[in-house]
C-alpha cells in the first residue's frame, strides 16, 4: 500500500496536463507518493501524450465519461493508498503542498477529509472561486466559503491561515482517507459532477468525522477547466444536485421546511432568468427541480441509508440563517461578516 496517492482525473484536459502536471511530478517527490491520471474517455489526444510524455505514470482509461463522481469512484477502486488526493488537472501545486495536510492527518485520526487553500492561478493574490479557504452551506444548503461569499471573491491577506473546522473540503484539491472515503459510500453517482464532495462531506459529518481547511499548503486553481463556467449546463447541476444533496442529509425535521422554502427561491430565481430573456438558464432551473421530483423515490432509498450511520445531526459548521438574505440585503460581502 502506498502512503498517498495523487489521482488526476482527466477528461480532454491535454491543455492542463501539459501546463501543470509537471508541477505535480515535480512538487510531489516524497517517499510513498504515487501519481495517477485517470482518463474519463477522452476524445482530445490525452491519451496519447501521457503515453508518450509520461510512460513511468500511472494511467487508468475509461470507455465512457462518467462525469467527477463516477469517473473519480472507479478510478479510485483500482489505487491502494492510505490517502487519496484527488486533483483537478486544472491546478498548479507549489512545493510543500502536500506534507502540511498529511501531517495534520496523520496527528488527527478524528479528521477525514482535509484541503489547502485555493487561491486563483490568473490572479494569485486573490482566492480562487471553488473552494478559497474552506466550504461551508446555509440553512437552505447555498454553499459558500470562507475567501468566497456568492460572486465576491477575497484577497489573500492572510485572514484565515488558522487550521480551522469547515463543512466541506473542496473536489479541485481534496484530501481524504481512503478507508473512510470507502466506508461513507464514496461519491453520489447520480451528481456526475458538482456538490458531489459537499455530498460526500456531509455524509463523513454524519460519521462523525470533521472536515479541515490545512493553510499552510496552497495550490492554485484555473477553475472551469473542464466545464465552462455560467453555462445553462453547469446551472442545471449545481440545482439539482444541491437539492438531491438536501433531501439525502438534512434533519428529518427541517426536511420539508427548507425543500418548501428552496421551491419558493429557486422559482423566483427561474422567473428573474424568464424576465431576462435568459431562456437556457431559465430552461435549466426547471429541468433541475423535474429531473428532482422524478427521482424523490430514489434519494428517499439513499437518505435512509444515511440515517443509519448518522450519529452527528447538529453539525456547527452549517450556517443556520440565509447568506443570500445577508449578501444581498445586508450587504456582507467578506466571509467573517458571518457569525455561526
Amino acid at each position: 500500500m502506498n502512503k498517498v496517492s495523487v489521482v488526476i482525473l482527466n477528461y480532454n484536459g491535454i491543455k492542463y496536463l501539459r501546463q501543470f502536471l509537471p508541477s505535480v511530478i515535480a512538487n510531489s517527490q516524497d517517499e510513498g507518493v504515487e501519481i495517477v491520471v485517470a482518463d474519463n474517455s477522452s476524445t482530445d489526444s490525452s491519451i496519447q501524450f501521457m503515453k508518450e510524455s509520461y510512460p513511468d505514470i500511472r494511467l487508468i482509461e475509461f470507455d465512457t465519461n462518467s462525469g467527477y463522481a463516477g469517473g473519480y469512484n472507479a478510478a479510485l477502486e483500482q489505487v491502494n493508498s492510505e490517502y487519496y488526493i484527488l486533483l483537478n488537472s486544472d491546478v498548479e501545486v507549489p512545493e510543500n503542498w502536500i506534507k502540511p495536510v498529511l501531517e495534520f492527518l496523520d496527528n488527527n485520526r478524528d479528521v477525514a477529509a482535509a484541503m489547502p487553500k485555493i487561491k486563483s492561478y490568473t490572479k494569485k493574490s486573490h482566492f480562487e472561486y471553488a473552494g478559497a479557504a474552506g466550504g461551508f452551506i446555509d440553512k437552505y444548503g447555498y454553499p459558500f466559503c470562507r475567501g468566497r461569499v456568492l460572486s465576491f471573491v477575497e484577497e489573500d491577506n492572510n485572514q484565515y491561515n488558522d487550521i480551522a473546522d469547515i463543512f466541506w473540503a473542496s473536489g479541485a484539491c481534496l484530501f481524504v482517507r481512503a478507508e473512510l472515503f470507502h466506508k461513507a459510500g464514496g461519491f453520489d453517482t447520480d451528481f456526475f459532477a458538482h456538490m458531489e464532495e459537499i455530498d460526500l462531506c456531509w455524509r463523513l459529518w454524519h460519521m462523525g468525522h470533521r472536515i479541515v481547511i490545512v493553510p499552510d499548503s496552497e495550490v492554485f486553481h484555473v477553475g472551469g477547466g473542464t466545464l465552462p463556467i455560467n453555462t445553462p449546463f453547469k446551472m442545471y447541476l449545481n440545482y439539482r444536485n444541491n437539492l438531491f444533496l438536501l433531501q439525502k442529509n438534512l434533519p428529518s425535521e427541517k426536511l420539508f421546511p427548507v425543500l418548501l422554502s428552496r421551491l419558493i427561491l429557486d422559482g423566483a430565481s427561474a422567473m428573474v432568468y424568464l424576465l431576462k430573456l435568459s431562456f437556457g438558464f431559465f430552461g435549466a432551473v426547471f429541468r433541475a427541480h423535474m429531473h428532482f421530483y422524478k427521482n424523490l423515490r430514489k434519494t428517499h432509498k439513499k437518505r435512509k441509508q444515511i440515517q443509519k450511520f448518522c450519529s452527528q445531526k447538529n453539525i456547527s459548521t452549517i450556517y443556520n440563517h440565509s447568506m443570500v438574505f445577508n449578501f444581498i440585503i445586508r450587504k456582507r460581502r467578506v466571509f467573517k461578516e458571518y457569525k455561526f
